[in-house]
């Protein structure tokens, strides 16, 4: 940034969907910062490279580019969809802001509406995701799944035109774009519950030098929501303590409310509907536990035989070091606790290693 009164330059992908939400984050920064906001298209490789994610290395592919841009100072700061976010920062950048995240569900489009459950064996269902493969697999295991890259507009087509049956996208990003990108296809929302997500669906992360100007550090931090905050923290902490790549077959989705962290965590089998899986409820601003008490969760509920969720009733054990003034760090825990406790069930057998 040259300059206080120069525009502010952020990086963004060159994808629709990418300047679409990047163009929400630069609205709201020029009113916080009093600056204009431009916006700089960077190309990385995940725009150009049209194998499949997992072949490529997914954990990454987007963010390289656009953080070596930033390193080079050709813009001022970032927009990540925060699911392509590896969960290491490098030391010389920060995430500076975590907006509101916006819904975090997956939608089935397809041409008619019909369910995806109800959709007739050998259907064909595009999607690039492992994890979106084993839950489509688990959801209805008479469906074909067909491997999916390109923009949002292009899958949406390969439905409208019969070449696909339906695509699982990620509503947010139907949410963002500019008008009705939808025209006559039919999304169905799929409940987190049973179909949790990738850790941070959803949710932006704005991106800039830790050694940033003060004001440019100001305006951004005043983008930040510090419940979407701590609830990604989590997520991405069950992530990297699976030692998996974003394009592992898992779902990590959280949420807190009233001072309660309830996580629901799944790591899948590629396609045989074999999964592990917890639900936590963590009270992040709780008062301190009393010495001796027994921190392990009450109420074990085992379920079928290629299934496995605990469903702590109060307290879990992922937050014995929490320290009630840090609730990133609470947070931060918990999602690590999840994350040994899944390794400890036999979660690592159905990952790949990242």
């Amino acid at each position: 940034m040259t300059g206080s009164g120069a525009p502010i330059r952020l990086g963004t992908r060159r994808s629709a969907l990418a300047q679409a939400q990047s163009g929400h984050v630069a609205a709201a920064l020029e009113k916080t910062s009093g600056r204009r906001v431009e916006l700089v298209p960077i190309t990385s490789e995940g725009d150009v490279n049209r194998a499949s994610l997992s072949e490529i290395g997914g954990q990454g592919v987007f963010a390289t580019a656009l953080r070596e841009a930033l390193l080079r100072g050709e813009c001022d700061l970032l927009v990540h969809s925060l699911k392509d976010l590896p969960t290491t920062v490098p030391a010389a950048l920060t995430i500076a802001a975590i907006p509101a995240r916006a819904d975090a569900r997956d939608v089935a489009v397809t041409r008619d509406g019909t369910p995806l459950h109800e959709l007739k064996a050998g259907s064909a269902i595009g999607t690039g995701s492992p994890r979106r493969i084993a839950q489509v697999h688990v959801r209805n295991p008479r469906l074909h799944t067909v491997d999916l890259r390109g923009n949002v507009d292009s899958r949406l087509r390969r439905v409208a035109e019969g070449e696909l049956d339906a695509v699982i996208l990620a509503a947010a990003g139907l949410d963002r774009l500019d008008g009705d990108p939808l025209g006559a296809l039919h999304a169905e929302p799929l409940g987190l519950a049973e179909w949790p997500t990738a850790p941070g669906q959803g949710a932006l992360a704005v991106e800039t030098a830790a050694d940033a100007p003060a004001d440019l550090l100001t305006a951004i931090r005043t983008l930040d929501d510090e419940a979407t905050r701590i609830a990604v923290t989590a997520e991405r902490a069950v992530l990297a303590g699976l030692d998996a790549g974003c394009q592992a077959p898992m779902a990590a989705h959280a949420e807190l409310v009233d001072g309660v962290l309830r996580i629901r965590a799944v790591v899948y089998a590629p396609r045989d509907g074999w999964r592990i899986g917890l639900d936590v409820t963590e009270r992040l601003d709780r008062a301190p536990r009393p010495e001796g008490e027994d921190p392990r969760p009450g109420n074990v509920d085992v379920g079928a035989a290629d299934q496995e969720y605990i469903h702590p009733n109060g307290r879990g054990n992922g937050a014995d070091s929490a320290d009630d003034a840090d609730p990133i760090g609470a947070a931060r825990e918990v999602g690590f606790s999840v994350a040994r406790r899944l390794l400890e069930r036999g979660a690592a057998d159905l990952l790949p290693r990242a």
